[in-house]
């Protein structure tokens, strides 16, 4: 069994003063609304219905803690780039970000999550700078591969690859096959700090 199996969720925090304690090491997952975040925590952890999806962009406001065990932490960040947001809410993600980077000294790595068909967005590029400000690594998942040829996903993420030069490391994913979860998991355990182990199979 995967140890992101145990996954469980800790709070929900609608302002910097909700955080849970900062101490040991936690991965953030950020990524726009609608590019299959949600979807892509429950597939690495294996718990469907762990990180809820939602239509609603209220619901995407909050940041969302799972614990590992151990002071080990996934961060599930509100969802980005809805056209039809109130400008309070935007208001209140910036903000909400901009603590969060700032803050959190046990964050030691981010995931960004992009639909590989529309990659690289202001709002994904906004998420790698504040990683870059925050000194930690960051790793793309490029999602909904799946909705690709072979031929096309390959060239999309070489496309990313190369705006990126080293500035992160990319991988294809598909939450509904499965693809990539076992190379998201090992960025994970790198982020984390955790042993390596026995390479899993997709």
């Amino acid at each position: 069994m995967s140890r992101y199996q145990h996954a469980s969720f800790m709070t929900s925090a609608a302002r910097p003063g909700q955080f849970v304690p900062d101490r040991g090491r936690e991965v953030a997952f950020a990524g726009r609304s609608n590019a299959g975040k949600s979807s892509a925590l429950n597939a690495i952890t294996g718990r469907r219905g762990l990180a809820r999806t939602s239509k609603t962009p209220g619901r995407t406001q909050l940041v969302n803690f799972f614990s590992l065990g151990s002071d080990a932490r996934l961060v599930d960040l509100p969802g980005y780039g809805f056209a039809k947001v109130p400008e309070t809410i935007r208001r209140n993600w910036r903000h909400l970000m901009q603590a969060y980077f700032s803050q959190r000294s046990s964050l030691s790595g981010l995931l960004v999550v992009m639909d590989c068909r529309r990659p690289m967005s202001e709002g994904d590029r906004q998420m790698l700078d504040l990683a870059r400000q925050a000194g930690c690594p960051a790793h793309i998942l490029l999602t909904k591969a799946d909705k690709l040829s072979r031929g096309k996903a390959q060239a999309a993420l070489l496309a990313v690859r190369r705006q990126l030069e080293e500035a992160a490391t990319v991988q294809l994913f598909s939450a509904l096959r499965g693809t990539g979860v076992a190379e998201a998991r090992g960025a994970l355990d790198d982020m984390l700090g955790f042993k390596k182990r026995a390479p899993e199979t997709e």
